[in-house]
């Protein structure tokens, strides 16, 4: 298996061999799906970069989640067409998880993440899905494509039902109307801050297993703020810290992605944040339940 020459967080070899690494990250360069801002196809290598530069304790933690081995590989070849972009994220994914390792996927634009998701329902069967966005993602098309970044979350309710829905604070109407029409998990920005939404009831209604996928722009300005889809409002790094840890404390998470950074050469905070975000996200996985305990939302 042959290693990118960027690897999350600068680690030595003893900690990026795919034989003994717990974790592969696979960066997917791809913007073919956005509608608005371009940049997400330079943000994997922004996010690798940026992470050379983390601390490898984590202080929610006390403990340094890269020595259960963390490896990221080549960028797999990406075709222009959605549909064989989807099938080669789908091919690449399924190959990493038959082998038990924990994926991740880092985009790119939000489109991408179907691909991935096929091949973790494969893997796994019945899958339920988190999504943590500033848009609802509900679109059946948008702009004359299925494959937008818009649709994804249609995409992903063609084979599941089990969804929920954090952080949204842009919709259409008619994604509004679907969303009472089916009865859809869906927690708005505004609800979230008011405390309109009992996310302890919704979490536990999920089944398990879970795939998280979480786009940028679920964050404030403040946290990351280059996205292709910018939107006023968002999780603050606090709040999202303690989402995700909760998340992953109630439920069994067997993959997750982290798309839409939008690589802007004048921002080096928003990359910085996207890298220490995911670090966290993988000791939250590996380490939830040593030396922690939950925090309130």
């Amino acid at each position: 298996m042959k290693l990118y020459s960027k690897q999350f967080l600068g680690l030595e070899a003893e900690f990026t061999s795919f034989e003994k690494a717990a974790v592969v990250l696979v960066p997917f360069p791809y913007e073919g799906g956005v509608s608005y801002g371009l940049g997400t196809a330079k943000a994997p290598d922004a996010i690798l970069d940026a992470s050379c530069y983390l601390e490898l304790y984590d202080e929610v933690l006390d403990d340094q989640p890269y020595r259960i081995g963390i490896t990221t590989v080549n960028p797999p070849k990406i075709a222009n067409n959605p549909a064989d972009m989807i099938q080669t994220i789908y091919e690449t994914t399924l190959f990493f998880l038959n082998q038990d390792k924990f994926v991740i996927l880092i985009g790119g634009d939000h489109s991408i993440t179907f691909g991935y998701f096929k091949a973790i329902k494969e893997k796994y069967g019945q899958v339920s899905v988190i999504q943590l966005d500033a848009h609802a993602d509900l679109r059946n098309t948008y702009e004359g494509s299925p494959w937008s970044h818009a649709c994804v979350m249609s995409r992903i309710r063609e084979i599941t039902a089990h969804t929920l829905q954090i952080g949204i604070r842009s919709l259409s109407a008619k994604e509004a109307a679907l969303v009472k029409k089916e009865n859809i998990s869906l927690c708005t920005m505004h609800q979230f801050r008011q405390r309109r939404f009992d996310l302890e009831a919704a979490l536990n209604l999920l089944p398990d297993p879970v795939f998280l996928t979480v786009d940028a722009d679920v964050f404030d300005w403040s946290v990351i703020m280059s996205t292709g889809t910018p939107e006023p409002g968002g999780l603050l790094w606090d709040e999202g810290v303690s989402l995700l840890q909760k998340i992953f404390m109630q439920k069994n998470v067997i993959g997750f992605d982290f798309v839409e950074l939008s690589y802007q050469e004048n921002d080096r905070n928003s990359p910085y944040a996207a890298a220490k975000m995911i670090y966290k996200m993988i000791g939250f996985k590996f380490f939830i339940n040593k030396n922690i305990t939950d925090l309130e939302l």
